[in-house]
């Protein structure tokens, strides 16, 4: 039996960490919540996250420094950033790094899973929610 994905998501926003952390357990995938990118980059998580749901904007790295830093390690992880101050041009930015997904806080729940099931499709792994 082939073990479910798992989606870290990194924000220091910790409602809404928690309540995405939340939502994609609850579609049946394995998820784990991050304060920060540097939280993240600390963790064993980092070589077994099929999905990262990232916060633009944080203290420290933002959640475009870190797909740079993971890029830059040779982790590749499909990246969907999150935003509660939506911005055309750090979308913009983002999509040509090549992040899968922006979203807009509050985000609706089919978009987010829309953008995980890419992301998923990209990395080559199963949605458990299809």
């Amino acid at each position: 039996m082939q073990e479910k994905p798992l989606i870290s998501v990194v924000d220091d926003d910790e409602s809404v960490r928690d309540a995405t952390t939340g939502l994609m357990r609850s579609l049946g995938y394995l998820a784990q919540g991050y304060s920060s990118a540097e939280e993240f980059l600390a963790s064993d998580a980092v070589s077994r996250t099929a999905c990262l749901i990232a916060d633009v904007n944080m203290p420290g790295a933002s959640g475009l420094e870190l797909r740079s830093r993971l890029l830059a390690m040779g982790r590749s992880i499909p990246t969907i950033v999150i935003t509660a101050y939506p911005d055309e041009s750090v979308r913009v930015r983002a999509l040509n790094a090549g992040v899968i997904c922006y979203l807009s806080k509050p985000f609706d729940e089919a978009d987010l899973r829309a953008c995980i099931c890419s992301a998923l499709a990209q990395a080559g792994g199963d949605d458990p929610s299809a």
